[in-house]
């Protein structure tokens, strides 16, 4: 992948030194710098929902997804509202 970093001039001539004395190119000691950067970190640990579902047997007859009144009305019922 393609992209564009801006790099400090100083730290820049360096790099470009660097890659000419050891014979390399200044792109694959970035790439090794990163490397070693993301190595040395913790990894990101991913997201997880938890499970949160319940039984039962799914809608009750008769019930219009399309209605949310309806279904709002039926998710409150005896509970004081």
């Amino acid at each position: 992948m393609k992209t564009t970093i801006d790099i400090p001039d100083a730290l820049f001539t360096r790099l470009k030194t660097v890659a000419a004395k050891e014979k390399t190119t200044m792109k694959s000691l970035i790439v090794a710098a990163i490397r070693d950067s993301m190595r040395a970190r913790k990894p990101v640990k991913g997201f997880k929902l938890r499970d949160a579902s319940f039984g039962g047997d799914g809608l009750r007859p008769g019930v219009d997804l399309r209605d949310w009144d309806a279904i709002r009305d039926m998710m409150y019922e005896g509970r004081g509202s």
